[in-house]
């Protein structure tokens, strides 16, 4: 296994492992993991943790909002959960801590720029997080806390504003009737990913013109990302 050094991504993190195994699954990228297969050795990938780090980041993000903003309705503090653990976000929560620099990855992905790819960020910062929860034992939840809500604090302020206008769609809508006869639409053109853990492509499209295109975990999440593409296109959104 290729060697990092594993003490400066803990310094980074603020965590120190008792097992570092936990650590280790969650850096291997499966293109590792199955480029050792082919030469009869095993190693696990960080699939089965991005799945219980799905999960657990959602119990976290999800109690910090209902405490700090407690009087939010329902479906603000939705919106906001979704912005917070939506693809981009998770990815740029890794490349603050520099997390790419430290995944094990196959040659064919090392050759394809895999440590910036979005999917491979989000996915490794969602590993971290269950391989904290994993380690810690039954302060599992205390320690993720630790780890995730100062990147989540610094996220919400440097997008306060991005925060107040969160639905595009709404936005989007409201621009397009400005004129009559415009017919807006969301359509999937893709999905891909294991059931657990789709991953949609919308395109917003007026008329017969696609003016946005957007990813996400969710097709809500996809058409509101093909919205704010749509936005930008206009000139309401930078």
């Amino acid at each position: 296994m290729q060697k990092f050094d594993i003490e400066a991504l803990e310094a980074k993190i603020g965590y120190s492992f008792s097992d570092r195994a936990f650590l280790e699954e969650a850096l291997t990228h499966s293109s590792y993991a199955n480029e050792l297969k082919a030469k009869k050795q095993t190693v696990q990938c960080n699939e089965r943790l991005e799945f219980l780090g799905d999960s657990v980041l959602s119990v976290v993000v999800s109690e910090y909002l209902f405490d700090r903003f407690a009087t939010l309705p329902e479906g603000d503090l939705t919106q906001t959960r979704a912005m917070l653990v939506q693809s981009a976000s998770l990815a740029s929560y890794s490349r603050e801590i520099g997390l790419g620099d430290y995944l094990y990855l196959g040659h064919g992905e090392e050759k394809n720029n895999g440590r910036e790819r979005q999917s491979t960020l989000e996915n490794a910062f969602e590993a971290l997080v269950a391989a904290i929860y994993l380690d810690a034992g039954e302060n599992g939840f205390e320690a993720v806390r630790r780890f995730v809500l100062p990147i989540i604090k610094r996220f919400l302020a440097d997008n306060s504003e991005k925060s107040k206008r969160i639905d595009a769609k709404t936005e989007l809508q409201q621009l397009i009737q400005q004129a009559e006869g415009d017919f807006l639409e969301y359509i999937v053109v893709g999905e891909s990913g294991p059931d657990h853990k789709k991953e949609f492509e919308v395109v917003a499209r007026l008329n017969s013109n696609v003016i946005g295109r957007g990813k996400g975990r969710s097709k809500r999440e996809a058409e509101q990302n093909a919205a704010k593409e749509a936005l930008i296109l206009f000139g309401t959104l930078e």
